[in-house]
């Protein structure tokens, strides 16, 4: 799933006059020995597609490194990567001695968040990679979402929008990671009640359900939520085989409440004439 950049570029997140005065300029251009370059140890990016680092390791063996690494000198001589970590990481696959980097002098701090900005910015992390570089940001470099929707140029919403995945369930945010659904999907599903939430990501997934039927199952929740049953009434199991035997015909939520004085009603809901129509079809089949 592949996301959009995020920002204006690093420059943004502190704006030109505070750059200016909290980083000193590049200091040189140099060739610098693979093994003397180290990974920040606070780098937000947590997931490297290794099929990818061997298609860049292949590219470097051919090619070299086209775009140099920015690094920041250590005092023991070492050097910590402000950005290009996949590079060197390819680069160490194509067992290649040394990187053209560009060396800049900051501070621990601005290192920290200028690499978060960064990352941020890629095209290739998934939605919650981003949504955890952006709390990142908010979190320890004391942003508010108003600040931070202005340093990496997107509105608002947006920003919220990331952010309220990190409130999903551990489930629905690993499904996100691994594909299984789209940011479309996730955003969806955050607007559904807390506990319709796993129900709605196991149908998606079981149904491929498309974003919209999803965003219609969350609005049918919100207009008219069925009473729920007492916290110490169980129902019987012959009522879960009943959904699972539905579950086979409608990709629509299905529900079952049972009255007090035994009886009750099968509700399955639909967005419209044309499930109705699909519906029939899938009877006809039958």
């Amino acid at each position: 799933m592949k996301q959009k950049g995020l920002g204006r570029g690093l420059d943004a997140i502190f704006g030109n006059d505070h750059l200016d005065a909290k980083l000193k300029p590049m200091t040189e251009m140099a060739e610098i020995a693979v093994s003397e370059i180290i990974p920040n140890p606070t780098q937000p990016r947590t997931q490297f597609d290794e099929e990818a680092l061997d298609e860049l390791a292949d590219s470097i063996r051919t090619l070299g490194v086209i775009q140099p690494i920015t690094v920041k000198r250590q005092g023991d001589g070492k050097y910590i990567i402000i950005s290009g970590e996949r590079r060197w990481r390819a680069a160490q696959r194509a067992d290649v001695a040394t990187l053209p980097a560009y060396i800049r002098e900051v501070d621990d701090e601005n290192l920290h968040a200028m690499a978060l900005v960064e990352n941020i910015q890629r095209q290739d992390l998934n939605a919650i990679e981003i949504a955890l570089g952006m709390q990142r940001l908010i979190d320890e470099c004391g942003l508010t979402q108003d600040a931070l929707s202005e340093k990496v140029g997107k509105k608002r919403s947006t920003v919220s929008n990331f952010l309220r995945l990190l409130k999903l369930p551990d489930e629905i945010q690993l499904a996100l990671k691994e594909g299984l659904i789209s940011a479309g999907h996730a955003k969806a599903i955050a607007g559904a009640p807390t506990d319709r939430q796993l129900h709605l990501l196991k149908r998606c997934i079981k149904k491929d359900l498309s974003v919209r039927q999803i965003e219609e199952l969350v609005r049918s929740f919100n207009a008219q939520r069925p009473a729920e049953p007492a916290e110490d009434e169980e129902y019987p199991e012959s009522y879960l085989r009943l959904v699972e035997q539905l579950e086979r015909f409608f990709s629509q939520e299905i529900s079952i409440k049972r009255s007090k004085n035994g009886g009750g009603k099968i509700v399955i809901d639909f967005a419209g004439d044309a499930d109705i129509e699909k519906f029939l079809t899938r009877f006809a089949d039958k």
